[in-house]
């Protein structure tokens, strides 16, 4: 066991500890609490709803009929998986790699990378203000999700400094090596675009990178399955410099990749692969956009993704009329009932008006001022899992 990052690790010796744990609010105490902070903002996470939510999203394949087929939820479990042995083989934090590897993804709006363009476009041109899905994911740890504590009360999740900060820097989409985390403490809310810092810890770094590593093969394997490789594979084999005979196996790539990671990163050099991997690795996601992800078969969905947002968001728009919107949604309720009952029942969690005694989260919407509650849609429409949006749509065009 290499063990050369332990004295670098997420614990009490470590200089930035103190920021590490720390939470907005002090998160009420328990007498046979046994778990660690990290453990505790990990069961936090696992039974929140946006949590929950994942395993009907999309990862790249929309609405898979086999089972089979990778989800946003499961994606999250092999990014845990692999954080947790590059972590466990370097000497750092496994509690602290687990819960932001289970979180780094809650902030994906429905439809995956698609919806998530849709969803960028709308908060650009409605709001001025950008959308993806680190910074969502933040947002809705910090502001959306809710959790009952000993009292009954809804709770903000109220989570430590790391986990926070592991969500919003995880970033896997840029071709980055010799990873190193970053020594300022910053306030979260500064990031203005994606992978603008890198992690405050190193296992925040082992999750930005375990994030990398694990769609890589596993876009491959779903999409030979589904039949959209079949014209590439002499040219996914020659990548590979597999032998035909072979079978691409999504767990020979990710250990073949944890191997070369881990045998090359220092403290000096950071989390880095050899030369050699981190290239082929460049080359398998210049393959994989061209082949998969803007491949003539995946592009209708995304056709079909951008009526379905815009309709719900425009829809829920139009219901704005200052001091009379409840009163206006309330008339919209008879063609719309599912849509406009969801969306009034969750936003009264947060608006400022009148809400139940049990609520002690912070209220961040105005339902009065337009822009305020434009920013609600959003958040909500991100946290649809792809099926209830569809209903919604339907709901919408149906009679």
């Amino acid at each position: 066991m290499k063990q050369i990052f332990s004295n670098y690790a997420a614990n009490e010796n470590n200089p930035k500890w103190k920021y590490m744990i720390k939470r907005q609010k002090q998160l009420y105490p328990r007498n046979n609490d046994i778990r660690s902070e990290f453990e505790r903002d990990y069961t936090r996470l696992i039974h929140c709803n946006a949590y929950k939510r994942l395993k009907h999203k999309t990862q790249v394949f929309f609405s898979p009929e086999s089972d089979h087929i990778c989800t946003r939820s499961e994606h999250v479990t092999h990014v845990e998986s692999i954080s947790y042995t590059i972590a466990r083989y370097l000497g750092l934090n496994v509690e602290l790699t687990k819960a932001i590897a289970t979180a780094h993804d809650i902030g994906h709006s429905p439809f995956g990378h698609e919806g998530e363009k849709v969803l960028s476009e709308i908060a650009k041109s409605e709001i001025s203000e950008s959308f993806w899905h680190e910074k969502n994911g933040l947002g809705y740890v910090d502001k959306i999700e809710l959790l009952e504590d000993n009292l009954k009360n809804k709770q903000n999740l109220n989570l430590t400094y790391a986990v926070r900060d592991g969500i919003i820097s995880h970033c896997g989409e840029i071709n980055e090596n010799h990873l190193k985390p970053r020594e300022e403490y910053i306030d979260l809310e500064n990031y203005q675009i994606p992978n603008q810092y890198m992690p405050y810890t190193w296992e925040g770094c082992v999750v930005k990178i375990a994030d990398n590593i694990s769609y890589l093969g596993r876009d491959i394997e779903d999409a030979i399955a589904l039949g959209i490789l079949d014209e590439h594979l002499e040219e996914l084999y020659q990548l590979l410099n597999y032998d035909t005979n072979e079978v691409i196996n999504n767990t020979v790539i990710i250990n073949d990749l944890i191997y070369d990671l881990c045998k090359n990163s220092s403290l000096e050099k950071g989390l880095c692969f050899s030369d050699e991997i981190f290239n082929l690795m460049k080359e398998i996601k210049k393959f994989n956009y061209k082949n998969i992800y803007f491949s003539e078969r995946i592009r209708p969905s995304s056709q079909y993704f951008k009526l379905v947002i815009h309709q719900i968001y425009n829809t829920l728009k139009k219901m704005f009329k200052e001091q009379e919107t409840l009163e206006n949604m309330d008339k919209m309720t008879k063609f719309y009932p599912k849509l406009v009952s969801g969306f009034k029942d969750w936003l009264s969690y947060y608006w400022d008006l009148p809400r139940k005694e049990f609520l002690k989260n912070d209220v961040i919407f105005s339902i009065q001022e337009e822009k305020s509650y434009c920013k609600a849609i959003i958040y909500y429409i991100a946290g649809m899992t792809d099926n209830y949006a569809i209903e919604i749509y339907n709901e919408i065009i149906g009679f």
